[in-house]
């Protein structure tokens, strides 16, 4: 994915989708690969998100002069910031297609996927920005060189969207992290293309801090991603997702409504959070493939084992112990 070759890969490739109304049954093998993917479901997140980039965009395409306004989308863990990225990126890349034709856009690049490597360097950053698009590094290029090669390549190559995810990683107060804040602003200015960034939370890390964090703040808009509340006034957002997840099932012997109605247990165990329950769902339907009951109970969550973060969160209360036993 963090290359060009992946990403195009990736953005080629039909996304997974159940089988139509009438037809005919898919193998085992199939729906094993099927419930691996499994669908995206386009939720409130990705819409805002992708409004927000398509609006960023047309703001900035003829402005030059200072760098283009970003957007930061931020969330806890497991809440579906990547994906949503990666939707939006997807999209992009399509309309883009669609616009100009495969043969005019051939050889252009409309969206960038780079993940900041972990203690990033301004070197080391830039050479992910280099690795996205194949630029050659060599050992004894400086980091100044680098990024002239990077801003070069992205503009000849139409880049339009920058996608930087894991920025929560940057901490503007060292100074590995301020040099690499420093060409982040760099490359804003030189490349005319609109910058997305994806973290943990980054309000409450050290990304905003500082004259350079200062910086960023004033010219990024935030996203919220966070976990579905069971109820919003009169709406059940995490019951509309689980709702979307269980029509995209495909399971011969599943009862429709089972996971509706589970929806508060759902809940507990995941905390609202989309990539939990994804991987709850996805776990269970594997299960009742495997195991040939091809139908998801509660039986069947009860026995998948989440992310430690799911399961730290979801302590089911132990039955008190009655009277008479605590006399025994």
């Amino acid at each position: 994915m963090t290359t060009w070759d992946g990403f195009q890969a990736f953005a080629a490739t039909p996304v997974a989708a159940p089988p139509p109304s009438g037809a005919p049954p898919r193998s085992l093998e199939e729906r094993l690969a099927y419930y691996s993917r499994f669908v995206t479901v386009r939720t409130p997140a990705i819409d805002a998100l992708a409004k927000n980039v398509r609006t960023l965009m047309i703001l900035g395409r003829h402005q030059e002069v200072t760098a283009r306004p970003s957007l930061i989308v931020t969330g806890p863990a497991g809440a579906g910031k990547t994906t949503a990225l990666l939707q939006v990126g997807r999209a992009c890349h399509l309309a883009h297609t669609r616009r100009h034709g495969a043969v005019a856009a051939a050889g252009q690049v409309p969206v960038a996927y780079v993940l900041v490597p972990p203690a990033a360097s301004a070197k080391t950053l830039a050479t992910e920005f280099a690795r996205y698009l194949g630029i050659p590094v060599g050992a004894g290029m400086s980091q100044a060189q680098i990024t002239n090669a990077v801003c070069h390549t992205y503009t000849a190559a139409h880049v339009q969207l920058v996608v930087i995810d894991e920025i929560h990683r940057l901490n503007p107060r060292t100074t590995t992290g301020a040099q690499s804040a420093d060409l982040l602003k760099d490359l804003t200015e030189r490349i005319g293309a609109t910058f997305v960034y994806a973290g943990i939370d980054v309000t409450t890390t050290a990304l905003f801090s500082g004259v350079r964090g200062a910086q960023l703040a004033a010219r990024a808009s935030l996203v919220d991603c966070g976990p579905f509340p069971a109820r919003d006034g009169g709406n059940e957002p995490f019951k509309d997702l689980i709702q979307a997840m269980e029509n995209a099932l495909d399971l011969r012997c599943h009862r429709a409504g089972t996971l509706v109605r589970l929806a508060p247990y759902l809940h507990a165990r995941t905390a609202g959070r989309i990539g939990s329950l994804a991987r709850l769902v996805k776990q269970a339907a594997i299960t009742a493939l495997v195991d040939g009951t091809e139908r998801i109970t509660r039986t069947t969550l009860d026995a998948v084992r989440l992310d430690h973060l799911a399961e730290q969160h979801y302590r089911p209360h132990a039955r008190p112990r009655s009277r008479s036993a605590s006399a025994l």
